[in-house]
């Protein structure tokens, strides 16, 4: 089936890493060539690419070079190696805590936040250092604590330094494409604008948006597709 925009990248790494954990792709075997497979998913072949690095790097596909090279499923997926069911489960209940962190703030900054200048220099920010990524999510977690600031509730800050904590093992199995971390920080810039407006119903459409492009790919990767919550 065809992938279908905004998030065609992150959804096509979702795709196709549930296709090799199910074994609809079969360890060892290879994938299509790069423009039959990207004329099967209708989508450009520089996305296809970057979705193939980021498996690649997760250890889920090997890319062998030479006549008999190719793209081919890994023997063994690294997660499907280590405990995937614990790790499936603790991932969903962060990205959900997430969710609900990331969006009230977004929501309460919109409705009571008057400065946003600091925001809109760390997007602008990022936007330099797209290939460099550590230097790229340091000041990606200084904007989203900069997002609970300007809420203006000293426990949303508490919450959301938290749960940008916990994203640091999850994000550190995803890899990091310039054009990708740009598209995000695209979603970085709008959400200013629409703070900037007061408008909160589209700043927390935008910010669900930007967290759903994880979420597809830590799909992708994970043994299991379930969303067990976890008792506090």
């Amino acid at each position: 089936m065809p992938v279908r925009p905004p998030s065609t990248f992150e959804e096509t790494v979702e795709r196709l890493g549930t296709a090799i954990r199910l074994g609809l792709l079969a360890p060892g075997s290879q994938l299509p060539p790069e423009r039959e497979l990207a004329r099967q998913l209708r989508i450009s072949r520089s996305t296809l690419r970057q979705a193939l690095t980021t498996l690649v790097q997760s250890g889920h596909l090997v890319s062998l070079r030479g006549r008999k090279g190719g793209t081919f499923v890994a023997e063994q997926p690294p997660l499907a190696e280590h405990g995937g069911e614990a790790l499936d489960q603790r991932a969903w209940a962060v990205l959900d805590y997430r969710v609900a962190i990331e969006c009230g703030a977004a929501m309460l900054a919109a409705e009571r936040g008057e400065d946003f200048d600091r925001l809109e220099a760390l997007a602008e920010k990022m936007g330099a250092e797209l290939e460099d990524f550590e230097e790229y999510r340091r000041t990606d977690v200084r904007f989203h604590i900069g997002l609970a600031e300007a809420a203006g509730s000293p426990r949303l800050i508490g919450a959301m330094t938290d749960v940008q904590g916990q994203m640091t093992d999850l994000i550190a199995r995803i890899a990091h494409p310039a054009e990708v971390l740009e598209q995000s920080n695209e979603q970085h810039k709008r959400l200013v604008k629409a703070l900037r407006k007061g408008d909160a119903e589209r700043a927390v459409k935008i910010a669900r948006e930007h967290l759903e492009g994880t979420e597809h790919i830590i799909a992708g990767l994970l043994p299991a597709p379930s969303r067990v919550a976890i008792p506090a």
